[in-house]
């Protein structure tokens, strides 16, 4: 039986050349970046220089990079790390209703800290509402956090945007790119940000390593105490054979990006033509053109996205519901609620993310297997039976 992947947006498989370059740092070049001998000094070059590759690519200063766990813990970093610094200022938070849960779910501790937050809504393509957005805008916000797209729908943000409004205002503007980057262009000069969230394994590196992009002058707390690593923003001895795999899968992905993004879009074009075009009732969630290149986040009535899956992984072919931080949840998507869909049809959508080495092939298969799918499950539906669709 074939098997296809097609859920990069919840991880990648790490690429070899990866994992080769890492090998080493488990076993001969295994020190301690702090230590002052040479197997530390080994550790703490290799780890600087990986700063500076992960900085270059999104046009930072290596001083400038935290290195964290991941997304979840960047975000954390950025959001609470600038509340406390800042509460003398003001305690007020704006964010959107389509965050990853990462940014939600730590607003939501905030509130509870006293904070007092503002989720601006969306439009049915999953964009900001900008006149909202300004007029959330007080005199006692300090924080504005806002993603660079969205994991479920693929949507992309006006970022560039609202960063016009935070500078004027002398609010800190935070963004998620966790799923952008590697996949569309991430510079944080044009973007305008003063921090920026991203993840290894959205990128083929290994799980468990992230950064945070902070401006320099940018005020943070920081929320693990113990030594001095990372400029003493992020306590506890650095994970230098991820640091090590994640700078090596940041130099592979921006060398590639731009044909690999290229082959991903005609790849996701193909699948929305030709799924749409091969049945009724089928929709397409997130802005038509303002979307990540590998990402489908398909809509299909009278059926649930989870038997789909079912069925599809019995095929050999790997696809989601919704974000994976959130997908054994029965609860509908708050991103497919947010703009404007009803329980069912959230309950009927399946997201779809390409990856670098799927095929046209590979897109073809999924569309005949999603075609008998879909016919399957409707010839059990009720609704769909009395309407007589197949």
């Amino acid at each position: 039986m074939k098997r296809i992947y097609m859920d990069h947006g919840a991880t990648t498989p790490v690429d070899p050349r990866v994992v080769d370059v890492m090998l080493p740092y488990f076993t001969d070049k295994f020190g301690n970046a702090s230590s002052l001998h040479s197997f530390g000094q080994e550790a703490a070059k290799v780890l600087e220089q990986s700063r500076q590759e992960v900085a270059s690519s999104i046009g930072a200063k290596p001083e400038e990079i935290i290195f964290t766990s991941g997304g979840t813990e960047s975000d954390n970093l950025a959001i609470k790390g600038i509340a406390y610094r800042n509460s003398d200022r003001g305690k007020h938070i704006i964010t959107s209703t389509i965050e990853h849960p990462a940014v939600l779910n730590t607003c939501a501790y905030l509130e509870n800290e006293g904070f007092e937050i503002t989720y601006v809504s969306v439009d049915s393509d999953g964009i900001i509402d900008m006149d909202e957005f300004e007029k959330a805008i007080r005199d006692d916000t300090i924080l504005i956090s806002v993603m660079h797209a969205n994991n479920e729908i693929g949507t992309i943000q006006p970022i560039s945007d609202i960063s016009k409004l935070t500078k004027e205002k002398g609010i800190y503007l935070h963004t998620d790119a966790v799923q952008s980057f590697g996949k569309i262009a991430v510079n944080v000069d044009e973007l305008g940000v003063d921090m920026l969230s991203i993840s290894s394994h959205k990128i083929y590196g290994p799980k468990g390593v992230g950064a945070l992009y902070v401006r320099k002058g940018t005020p943070l707390q920081s929320l693990a105490h113990g030594g001095s690593h990372e400029q003493s923003m992020r306590a506890g001895t650095e994970n230098v054979s991820g640091i090590v795999g994640f700078a090596k899968a940041v130099s592979l992905v921006n060398e590639h990006r731009i044909d690999d993004s290229k082959h991903m879009t005609q790849l996701r074009d193909s699948l929305i033509e030709k799924v749409m075009d091969s049945m009724d009732y089928v929709y397409l969630s997130g802005h038509a053109k303002k979307r990540l290149p590998n990402n489908v986040n398909l809509r299909f009535n009278f059926i649930e996205g989870e038997s789909m899956l079912l069925f599809l992984d019995m095929k050999g072919i790997a696809i989601s519901t919704g974000s994976a931080c959130s997908s054994k949840s029965l609860k509908p998507s708050h991103v497919l609620t947010a703009i404007g869909l009803r329980p069912e049809d959230s309950h009927g959508s399946i997201r779809i993310t390409l990856g670098k080495g799927n095929t046209q092939e590979e897109v073809d298969y999924v569309v005949e297997a999603l075609i008998e799918v879909v016919g399957r499950l409707r010839a059990m539906s009720p609704i769909a039976g009395k309407m007589k669709l197949s």
